[in-house]
């Protein structure tokens, strides 16, 4: 079949290569190139550790502080509150326990899942030399914090997750030297791994998609008619016809479902980071601040501080102050990095309020397959969802239940 794929981001060119496996004849489609939005700036964990939604009991009762601090770790830009309302009520829904569990449990089961794709993916292209295995160190605040934290641990260790629970700054140092002596808590997962750098990750599988054949185009798609069979493509220079078509353009996907009678709560995570010279730090492992919402962690022969969460939409202007709080947080905590010389760089991550990607046909699209909303877990489950999109494509059982990620959950949603 020939199949279109909008976004050329990790999501498309992880889809179209697995699409490719199955012999389909594959068009990319991105006005900016490969890996030039979240993609090409985040901090290339492959963060399979992490199942645990955003939206946890409780968490809707600070909303308030989120609005009242607008350097904190997750904040609302004020001029976008009123917008971003009908998200948050849905936010507020999945928050509930019995929503929690299920989003934890299909979440656990997405890691397992692109985890084991993963490691078929980097057996098939021989990426191996792409990845850097040193675990990441999950640093806390206080004991009190650690405390307060061993409740997801706990959930964790019940969906396999190996991880080390250090009580002592001796034991912290072992392994990361340099950290402020203030802390004394921390956890450190092994088998976490990241790539040596999330933009060059992308565009080497982009390289393979080519050279087996595929397309990329540098054109943005302007809209999608599903009228007739399969689906035509209209964009910057023409159009194209295709038996089915990938929607994975990220936070952009609304604009493209809009016309089409959809609107999914599909919400933007706006990311904030500097990229530091090689010589910034010795950094021996993947470094998160739990409380501070930001992760330190090695990109290419740099390094690269950042994270947090912004809710403000896709038009606001960037606030870069909040890539400045984060840089000087880290200095603080790490004594010894240089903060000189660093590039500053914010962009969207696409975020439903229950933590979970959109993956399926869309509604009465069945030509259609939708794959994004990954949050700040695109490339982590890039490998995972690919298989799925092609299993969707072929019409084959899927290798897990995508009942907690089908678009349809928000038709009938009544938070």
């Amino acid at each position: 079949m020939r199949i279109g794929i909008i976004g050329a981001g990790v999501i498309g060119v992880s889809a179209a290569q697995a699409l490719m496996r199955d012999g389909h004849q594959v068009t990319l489609f991105d006005p900016a190139g490969v890996a030039q939005g979240a993609s090409r700036g985040n901090a290339g964990a492959f963060a399979f550790a992490d199942i645990i939604p955003l939206a946890t009991p409780g968490v809707w009762k600070q909303a308030p502080k989120w609005l009242l601090d607008p350097l904190g770790p997750l904040s609302i830009r004020p001029a976008y509150a009123l917008k971003l309302l009908p998200w948050l009520v849905r936010f507020a829904g999945a928050s509930t326990p019995r929503r929690y569990a299920a989003a934890r449990d299909a979440q656990a089961a997405m890691m397992q899942l692109s985890a084991q794709a993963l490691d078929r993916l980097l057996d098939t292209h021989d990426m191996h030399d792409l990845i850097r295995r040193e675990g990441q160190l999950q640093i806390y605040d206080s004991p009190r914090q650690l405390a307060a934290a061993k409740p997801g641990w706990d959930e964790r260790a019940a969906a396999g997750i190996r991880f080390e629970t250090l009580t002592t700054r001796d034991a912290i140092r072992e392994v990361q030297p340099g950290l402020n002596p203030q802390f004394t808590s921390a956890v450190f997962t092994p088998d976490w791994f990241n790539t040596t750098d999330p933009e060059l990750w992308v565009k080497t599988l982009a390289e393979r998609v080519v050279a087996g054949g595929g397309e990329i185009l540098h054109a943005a798609v302007r809209g999608l008619d599903t009228s007739g069979p399969g689906v035509t493509v209209t964009h910057d220079n023409g159009t194209a016809q295709f038996d089915k078509v990938v929607l994975a353009a990220g936070a952009q996907s609304n604009t493209l479902l809009r016309p089409l009678g959809l609107k999914l709560p599909l919400e933007t995570e706006r990311g904030y980071n500097t990229t530091l010279p090689a010589s910034a730090f010795d950094l021996r492992t993947h470094v998160t601040f739990s409380s501070h919402g930001f992760v330190v962690t090695r990109i290419g022969d740099g390094l690269r501080v950042g994270g947090a969460v912004e809710l403000g939409g896709l038009d606001l202007p960037p606030n870069m102050k909040r890539a400045q709080i984060l840089l000087d947080k880290a200095r603080d905590f790490l004594p010894e990095l240089d903060t000189t010389g660093g590039v500053q760089w914010m962009g969207f991550r696409p975020s439903m309020p229950d933590s979970l990607p959109v993956i399926g046909a869309a509604p009465r699209h069945p030509d259609l397959v939708l794959a994004f909303g990954h949050g700040h877990l695109g490339l982590t489950q890039s490998a995972g969802t690919a298989e799925l999109v092609a299993d969707l494509v072929a019409g084959r059982p899927a290798a897990l239940d995508l009942t907690p990620f089908a678009p349809q959950r928000f038709l009938k949603d009544r938070p």
